[in-house]
Formats: C-alpha cells, structure tokens, sequence
C-alpha cells in the first residue's frame, strides 16, 4: 500500500497526511530560523538575501523531491 503524504495540483503540492504537515512544518521554521540568522548580521535587503539562498533552496528542493516521491501511487 502506497502511502501519499501530499497531494499535487500542478506543481504545487499540499499536504494531506500528518507526516507531510510535518516536513513542511520543519522547512518552514527552519527558513524563518535561517532568516532570522542572516537578517540579524545583515546590512541591507540584498544581503539577507544573498545570505538565505544557500539555505533556502537545498530546503526547498529536499521539501519538493520528498512531496513529489509520495504524492503518487505507487
């Protein structure tokens, strides 16, 4: 039995079973943590960016690798 954590609409993924609320839980609040971090040592708007991509986007892309492998039927 195949178990589906998320559901897709498009590219957009939802969560619909309690693991996929929470991995979606910890990326986000890793993100805020992240840009907390880096806002805090930060100068200007750019900066803080610059100093999130690194983070943000292997979250991003771990968060959407894991939704698309368990939204399907296997």
């Amino acid at each position: 039995m195949a178990k589906k954590w998320f559901k897709s609409y498009g590219w957009i993924y939802y969560p619909i079973k309690w693991p996929g609320y929470l991995i979606t839980a910890f990326f986000l609040l890793f993100c805020v943590n992240v840009f907390l971090a880096a806002d805090r040592a930060s100068h200007s708007v750019s900066d803080t960016f610059y100093n999130v991509f690194p983070y943000w986007i292997p979250a991003f892309l771990f968060w959407l690798w894991v939704a698309a492998n368990t939204s399907k039927e296997k």
